[in-house]
């Protein structure tokens, strides 16, 4: 049986402190399925696009820069839409994520036993120390995600979120910047599917290091979980390549 080939959709922005060396471990490491890479540069100021421009891959992969910075969403828009593998996945430019940890999300679709796969950061039976602000925020937003869209996660705000290709790219998402987390939830809730979460390790890194996302994107995600949630039409919500057979019945959105 031949194994589905892999997307993983790498946005970068202002990664070139360990973008080289998480280059070769993203490009080196087996995920147990053939992978594509699609390397994304939301218009980098430091030397990140030349440092993916000079690597030297062994992967097959995709690079696009943007001539302006539009944000993580439009990013991730922009690799969804480039992806040719079955299977669609979301992967940070740096370590915070275990590399090593994909397959584990890959394999319950690959074998048709999920059509969405989340990494959970809370659901790993170890310790973990977090970030007391951050581990807080993100309860928050996953708490109140869950109550507006009906579906139970431990970890909403995760990066790790992979997709069977015919459902994400039939998802006509929105957001430009870090909202495409709670946005893609609220979508992938109202949609008859299998969504399985998967404990996963996770090693935060500080502003020092290289993190983006601040208070202000977690109050602005807030609205987005309200927006998608209850305000927004559902008839913009899916594209008509979408299977019917995710469409609930009686809804008639397409």
């Amino acid at each position: 049986m031949t194994k589905p080939l892999v997307s993983l959709i790498i946005p970068v922005y202002n990664e070139e402190l360990h973008l080289l060396e998480f280059l070769k471990k993203i490009d080196s490491t087996d995920i147990g399925f053939p992978k594509e890479l699609i390397i994304v540069d939301d218009c980098s100021s430091d030397a990140s696009s030349s440092i993916i421009e000079n690597f030297s891959f062994q992967s097959s992969y995709q690079f696009f820069r943007h001539q302006q910075n539009r944000g993580k969403g439009a990013a991730l828009r922009k690799g969804f839409a480039m992806a040719k593998g079955q299977i669609i996945g979301v992967q940070d430019a740096d370590f915070e994520y275990s590399v090593d940890e994909v397959r584990l999300l890959v394999e319950p679709i690959a074998k048709n036993l999920a059509d969405v796969a989340y990494g959970s950061r809370f659901k790993k039976s170890g310790q973990q120390v977090h970030r007391t602000f951050h581990y807080l925020i993100n309860r928050l937003l996953t708490l109140t995600s869950n109550i507006f869209s009906g579906l139970y996660l431990t970890d909403m705000e995760t990066c790790y979120k992979f997709f069977k290709a015919e459902i994400i790219k039939n998802i006509d998402l929105k957001s430009d910047k870090f909202g495409f987390e709670p946005e893609v939830t609220a979508k992938i809730a109202r949609l008859h599917l299998r969504v399985l979460e998967i404990p996963v390790s996770y090693y935060p890194r500080s502003y020092i290091e290289g993190k983006k996302i601040s208070w202000k994107d977690g109050i602005a995600a807030f609205w987005h979980i309200l927006y998608f949630n209850s305000l927004a039409k559902e008839s913009s919500y899916f594209r008509e390549g979408l299977p019917q057979g995710y469409i609930p019945q009686g809804r008639l959105w397409l």
